[in-house]
Formats: C-alpha cells, sequence, structure tokens
C-alpha cells in the first residue's frame, strides 16, 4: 500500500477517534486528580515497576503519561532501551501557584496543568499532561494569554526562519508545506495561543515528548492532543511559567523539586536563591507572631535536604521537613508492580493516537 493511501485511510479514521474521545473514554490515559481540599498542593503519587524485555523507558513513559525527561531523570541509572530491574514512575506533581484556573505551564518542569471549571456538585479536579518546550535558541513566551482558536487536521507553512535554520544544518530539501495528515510536524489538532504564532499540538514524532524540541509551540502525545482538544474552548485563561525550583505542601510537610533551568530565560538566580525564593512565602509564618493566624501552619526545613534536592534533577517531590521519612524509605514501602505491557510499536510513531490496548491503568 503506497504513502498517499495509508494517509487517506488515517485521516479518514480520524473522525471516528474524535467520536470515541468525545464520549469521555481520552480520559483512560490523561493523568487526573481532585484537587486536595485539606490545603495541600500536591497530587498523585509515586509507583514501582518491573518491566519485561520487551519494552524501553519511553515505552513506560507513554504508558504512564510521562516525559522523556521525566521517566530518565527520575531513573538516572536503568538504560534507556533496556531497561532491567526497579523503574520509578514518578507520577506524583506539586501543583503550580494559585490561581488553579484554565492552563498552567511550567516551562522547566515541562508539564501543563488544565484545572477546568468544575459541574456543579462535583469536586474541582486537575488534568496534568506532558509537554515539549522550546529547543536552544528559541522560547515560548512568559506570561498571560488565552485560548483563542482550536484547529484540526491542521497544515503548516514553514516559517521562514526555521526555513532558514535547516539550510544551515545542512538539510537543502526541507519542505516549505506540510499539509494535513499523521506526518505533519503541527499534528492532527493544534490549540492556537494568543501568543503570536505559538500552538499547544500533538507532534508526528512522539517519542519526543518532554525534551526540547520546538520553535516555540508546545507538543503533546498525540492521544494528550486529542484528550486537551475535547475539553478546552476558546477564551480559556493560559498562564505561562518557568519555575525550576517549586515547592509544595503536603501533610503540613514542605516538598520540593528541582528541574534544570531554561537558559533561555536568562535568570542569573543559583539554584539555591531559586529555593529560597519559592520557600519564602510559606517561611513567612515563622516570624509571624502566632497571634495573626493561629491557624497558619508553621514549616520547618532541613537545609541539607534542600542542597541534597538541588544537587541533581529532583522530579519527584522530596520533603525538606526534618526527621521526616527520606525519599527510599518512602519508596521501599511502595509495592513493585510487574510491567509487561504491550510496546508501542513503529504505528504509533507519527501523530496520530496509538491503537493500543492496556491492562494497566496509568494513574
Amino acid at each position: 500500500m503506497n504513502n498517499a493511501v495509508t494517509t487517506f485511510i488515517k485521516c479518514m479514521r480520524w473522525p471516528l477517534i474524535l467520536a470515541i474521545f468525545s464520549l469521555g473514554l481520552a480520559s483512560a490515559h490523561a493523568q487526573q486528580y481532585e484537587l486536595p481540599a485539606d490545603g495541600s498542593t500536591i497530587v498523585g503519587a509515586p509507583r514501582l515497576v518491573t518491566p519485561d524485555q520487551r519494552n524501553t523507558l519511553l515505552d513506560i513513559a507513554r504508558h504512564f503519561d510521562l516525559g522523556h525527561h521525566e521517566i530518565t531523570w527520575a531513573n538516572p541509572q536503568v538504560d534507556t532501551w533496556l531497561p532491567q530491574g526497579t523503574v520509578l514512575i514518578p507520577t506524583e506533581y506539586i501543583l503550580p501557584p494559585k490561581p488553579w484556573t484554565g492552563i498552567v505551564i511550567n516551562i522547566s518542569q515541562r508539564r501543563l496543568f488544565y484545572f477546568p471549571t468544575p459541574a456543579k456538585g462535583e469536586p474541582a479536579k486537575v488534568i496534568t499532561l506532558p509537554i515539549s518546550i522550546a529547543r536552544e535558541g528559541w522560547s515560548t513566551p512568559l506570561g498571560d494569554t488565552k485560548i483563542v482558536g482550536k484547529h484540526k487536521d491542521p497544515a503548516w507553512w514553514v516559517p521562514k526562519s526555521i526555513q532558514a535554520e535547516q539550510k544551515a544544518a545542512g538539510v537543502e530539501d526541507f519542505p516549505e508545506y506540510f499539509p494535513p495528515g499523521p506526518d505533519n510536524p503541527m499534528g492532527m489538532l493544534a490549540i492556537q495561543l494568543g501568543f503570536k504564532s505559538i500552538f499547544i499540538h500533538g507532534t508526528n514524532r512522539p517519542w519526543g515528548v518532554g525534551m526540547r524540541t520546538s520553535h516555540g509551540c508546545l507538543h503533546l502525545y498525540p492521544e494528550d492532543a486529542v484528550v486537551l482538544f475535547e475539553l478546552i474552548k476558546p477564551g480559556v485563561p493560559v498562564r505561562v511559567i518557568d519555575e525550576p525550583v517549586v515547592v509544595g505542601v503536603r501533610d503540613n510537610q514542605l516538598y520540593l523539586a528541582h528541574y534544570p533551568p531554561v537558559a533561555e530565560y536568562g535568570t542569573s538566580l543559583d539554584p539555591m536563591t531559586r529555593a529560597a525564593v519559592a520557600l519564602a512565602p510559606y517561611l513567612q509564618s515563622a516570624v509571624q507572631p502566632p497571634e495573626q493566624d493561629k491557624t497558619r501552619p508553621v514549616f520547618n526545613v532541613d537545609w541539607d535536604r534542600v542542597h541534597l534536592a538541588l544537587s541533581r534533577p529532583q522530579i519527584l517531590p522530596i520533603s525538606i521537613a526534618p526527621a521526616s521519612d527520606t525519599q527510599d524509605d518512602r519508596l521501599a514501602a511502595l509495592p513493585v508492580e510487574p510491567y509487561n505491557e504491550e510496546p508501542f510499536g513503529m504505528d504509533a510513531n507519527n501523530a496520530m493516537p496509538p491503537e493500543r490496548n492496556s491492562t494497566t491503568t496509568p494513574q
């Protein structure tokens, strides 16, 4: 079967896929959590799995809706292509600073958080998805904007700047135009932001999700693009931040996560200063007279744990409270689950959502 016929068949299947996902099955992949009602700002929980010999770390990451960086940084001693032993699934997230409305994107964290307006009588929830960010030399604007459009089967006229970049890299025949279809770098679904030429969209190279792959846009797994596209509407607010050090609260303890900073944003703050800035709102309670707010918790910090968390990428939030359980203690208490899912295969290496049955829930 030639490529043109294959593309036609895949595109004809696309409306059916959207119809199926619109019935509510899309949420089977995306990570969705109820927002904490106890003052906590952390959702999810880590898991441990032992993969069979068919799966790579990237297969495991995509199954659990993690990006390339999350699975590899969380498992620095595990071979990406032939993982053996126990693999940490870091599906625990510190939520971005409030307000929790619309979409919030943390560039350094390489993760999108969507806070939909809850239906009457329903608890507030957050949906979180991994993203690719801009490659070196490019950047996504920071600040507030909104969703201004949604596009199915977008075509892509390649900007002159990108054509020049490709030519300088020795690619002489890079197309000026990509028609709609599963081989389009814009993916099959694109959500347009108010920032000029910036979209949240799928990708024809899903194994790069979590890496630095774009020219300013934010890439999603194709299956995640379906989820977000069906849920989102024009007018939804979008806030783009860059916070390499994030601090959260759970069970009246402070937790910290640390992501390598993105150089294009130009800050000169060292990691310890970043941590001090992120911790400041929580530590103010320690110097305020208790009469001002007797219900406000007083947090204590083990600065040795802070230094440890800042010494390397710390994808899984780590407690920085004195005398609390260490991360090794937490993980040692977890059950180890077998992972024997079918690998995604070459047919999942384009902009179409993969056709794949699963026996293990990603959440």
